[in-house]
């Protein structure tokens, strides 16, 4: 239905373009609803504006667009694009994702059972240069090959929505009280 690593090759750089960066590139929905989701982020605010959200959209759209007119289509069929934010309880899809959000939790599915799990939770405490995540779960620490990950999401905890406040209010609706 969809090359997914060809896409990716293709909109990267003009995620890059726009000053962002690919977090997931997936189709969703099945054959009924199918929705090529692009996830994207300012890798220095790790935020995402609908301005942005908006031009990175018209330039996939374009270049997508582009290949099938030169009879490369990489999307079969009718599709619905969707570009958002990884949101506050965000999937972890790169390796460096578990640098990034150490100290906060985590729920991480496996491809195949570990140490008898099928999945488990827990506090990221990092992945060394191996690529083995090590998260502490209330039955302890347990350490993994991140090849080994389906699909992993951070927890909504109140230290993670402190540690991801915006950066700036500005456009924030305000509240405004009568005296």
């Amino acid at each position: 239905m969809a090359d997914i690593a060809t896409i990716t090759s293709l909109i990267t750089p003009e995620a890059e373009a726009l000053g962002l960066s690919l977090v997931r590139v997936i189709m969703i929905g099945g054959a009924s609803d199918p929705t090529l989701q692009v996830m994207a982020e300012k890798a220095s605010t790790r935020q995402l504006e609908l301005a942005d959200c908006e031009a990175l959209s018209r330039r996939i759209s374009d270049v997508i667009d582009a290949e099938e007119a030169a009879g490369r289509d990489p999307v079969e069929g009718a599709y619905r694009l969707e570009v958002s934010s990884p949101g506050i309880d965000r999937p972890l899809t790169r390796a460096a994702d578990y640098t990034d959000w150490a100290g906060h939790e985590v729920r991480v599915k496996f491809t195949e059972p570990q140490d008898g799990a099928k999945q488990v939770s827990g506090i990221i405490d990092g992945i060394d240069d191996g690529g083995t995540v090590t998260i502490t779960s209330p039955k302890g620490q347990r350490s993994f090959p991140f090849s080994s990950i389906a699909a992993a999401k951070l927890l909504l905890t109140d230290k993670l929505i402190n540690a991801t406040a915006p950066i700036s209010t500005d456009g924030a609706d305000t509240i405004k009280t009568e005296s």
